[in-house]
């Protein structure tokens, strides 16, 4: 049952990637879906939320990492940006909320996409691992990252993917120090709603 999750949820969350880039599928209709469905099952197992560390300090350290995150990406994306590519597919990556106003944005991505990759990849597949190598967590954390960019490769998007090696390296690192995904849970929502509030990229090219 475990193994049968594990490569399942992987599965849908590359998969969901795959239909929005090459199918044209909505990635709210989609994505939303693969992640909630992927948490929901590793909520089923019983995830690991913050053995390790106090679930206050998890949460402290977790929001005060994501708000750095959003800085550190902001900086990047400035340097980056003049490179056509990237910057074509940082604004494909924001134009993708379409109409919907950016509270839904909020509720769909910060509040429910990020709380089940994380629940799903931080909290039961990182430590399944970690098991599964006699407690060998470092070791895991680094599996379970290489495991996460090569979920978001299909989504053909070099922002996201870019953003799935950095995040999903500070995340894993996260799940490996916390022991869980309570610490990265409040990285990913954070780092979630802050570039959704204030894009990296600016205004006027979302409004063109």
């Amino acid at each position: 049952m475990v193994a049968a999750v594990i490569v399942g949820g992987a599965a849908l969350e590359a998969a969901a990637w795959w239909l929005v880039a090459f199918r044209g599928a909505d990635v709210w209709r989609v994505s939303v879906p693969a992640l909630v469905a992927a948490g929901a099952a590793a909520l089923l197992l019983g995830p690991a939320w913050s053995p390790d560390v106090d679930p206050a300090l998890a949460v402290g350290v977790g929001a005060a990492s994501g708000a750095a995150l959003y800085v550190a990406t902001r900086a990047f994306v400035v340097v980056v940006r003049p490179w056509a590519p990237f910057g074509r597919h940082s604004l494909a990556m924001y134009r993708r909320q379409g109409q919907r106003s950016l509270g839904w944005a909020l509720l769909l991505s910060a509040a429910l996409s990020a709380p089940g990759e994380e629940v799903f990849w931080r909290g039961f597949l990182q430590p399944e691992i970690a098991s599964a190598l006699d407690g060998r967590a470092g070791v895991a954390a680094v599996i379970a990252w290489a495991a996460f960019v090569a979920v978001n490769v299909p989504s053909a998007n070099l922002a996201i993917v870019a953003g799935a090696a950095v995040g999903g390296a500070l995340w894993c690192s996260l799940g490996w120090w916390s022991g869980g995904a309570l610490a990265p849970l409040a990285s990913h929502a954070l780092w979630t709603a802050l570039m959704l509030t204030f894009p990296v990229v600016p205004r006027r090219e979302l409004a063109a």
